[in-house]
């Protein structure tokens, strides 16, 4: 009976090649594990195109509600960004990915894994640190790692050898990686950090050119930090991501361009696009500058910076992730409420902002004077806060005296 392996399967060049390659090497029955996680292929081409090129079974797994609800929305509340853009589209898809994948292996009683991530990259360690949390005895296979293929250009001619038929092609050469997320553009002429993106490079977006000459606005409602309307219509979370893509891409909201440090140590440049998730990101910081206490914003700032870390460097399954996510949760309790966004060509101002846990109060802030601040207090508030520096003074005029 021959052995069995499944294989992370997105029809694209990549793995489009890898069945071939997988039955010319290795004894192996290939079992190609389609995970739908938002990236809008035509499934059935896709597992069809999987058992042309040898595949001796094909299983469709739709994550885009669980990748959403268990991986999106807790960075979201962490406020995870890395290096100040990037909102982790791809690194929060990998784990989810990952996780079902080593699933379906166990159900399929198969003895490895394999992937089509390059040895340069950052998804070769999210994969591989997820097999080993979740299932270490699977033997995993790299195949980049392994052939002789030293290129995109090389991976199409040997397609082309074996009529394999793929979308990319010398004249489309970027590697681009949707889910419901985001996109993410590599390669062609963004390889040299020093070009600008072609305007075809971009596919969710409109550019602020062609946006409206008039603004819209859009209001997102939040309940313990997690999103759950836009404009006062209730909608589960595949439908309000995808509606805000659709309103933030019309307005050309969510476009980066980023030089960003891999965890392997390489810098490398990506464009990405990810207009709704540039909605919710803003809107949720708003409502917990209006609803977090200062010491505790503060810190979980810090908090973000590292969540985002774990996520980039494929740390999902430890136990730093999880104690952080207790700590954000515990965060969360009191963020429900409204912020109204109006955007304009690329441009996002805060329009609204509307929680019954606020902690803004109007007799505090404003320039009127009332009862519930008295100004006199602030004279030795500053004196004892003073005190340090008062001290230093002294002593130094008295070392030079």
């Amino acid at each position: 009976m021959s052995k069995k392996i499944v294989l992370a399967y997105s029809g694209g060049l990549d793995t489009s090649i890898i069945i071939p390659w997988l039955k010319e090497n290795y004894d192996y029955d290939v079992v190609a594990m389609v995970g739908d996680v938002g990236q809008g292929d035509d499934i059935e081409a896709v597992v069809k195109k999987a058992y042309d090129t040898g595949a001796s079974k094909v299983v469709v797994e739709d994550l885009r509600e669980e990748f959403l609800t268990g991986y999106v929305f807790p960075a979201l509340k962490a406020g995870a960004v890395y290096e100040h853009k990037y909102l982790l589209g791809t690194s929060l898809a990998r784990p989810v990915i990952a996780k079902h994948q080593v699933k379906v292996a166990l159900r399929e009683g198969a003895d490895a894994v394999a992937h089509g991530c390059t040895g340069k990259g950052n998804d070769q360690v999210r994969f591989e640190l997820a097999y080993q949390a979740i299932a270490p005895e699977l033997k995993v296979i790299a195949p980049w790692r392994e052939w002789n293929l030293k290129s995109r250009e090389d991976c199409l001619d040997y397609a082309e050898k074996r009529g394999i038929p793929v979308e990319a092609s010398r004249q489309k050469i970027h590697s681009r990686d949707r889910n419901l997320w985001h996109i993410s553009h590599e390669g062609g002429e963004l390889e040299d950090a020093g070009n600008a993106p072609f305007p075809s490079t971009w596919q969710m977006t409109k550019s602020p050119q062609d946006a409206p000459d008039r603004d819209e606005q859009v209001e997102i409602g939040f309940e313990k930090g997690v999103p759950v309307s836009v404009n006062g219509l209730l909608m589960d979370p595949v439908s309000l991501l995808e509606l805000l893509n659709e309103i933030g891409g019309r307005n050309a909201i969510g476009r980066i361009d980023l030089v960003e440090n891999r965890f392997v140590g390489i810098k490398s440049r990506g464009c990405y696009e990810t207009p709704g998730g540039t909605l919710l990101l803003t809107a949720h910081r708003e409502l917990e500058a209006l609803c977090l206490d200062r010491d505790l914003l503060h810190y979980k700032q810090h908090v973000g910076l590292k969540y985002a870390e774990l996520v980039y460097f494929g740390l999902w399954f430890t136990p730093l992730r999880e104690a952080l996510d207790a700590f954000v949760e515990s965060t969360q309790h009191n963020m429900t409420g409204t912020v109204t966004l109006s955007l304009y060509k690329g441009n996002l101002a805060v329009a609204s902002r509307k929680s019954e846990y606020s902690l803004y109060r109007t007799d505090l802030s404003s320039f009127t004077m009332g009862e519930s601040y008295d100004q006199k207090d602030a004279a030795g508030f500053i004196r004892i806060l003073g005190l340090p520096s008062r001290s230093r003074a002294q002593l130094q005029q008295e070392v030079t005296k």
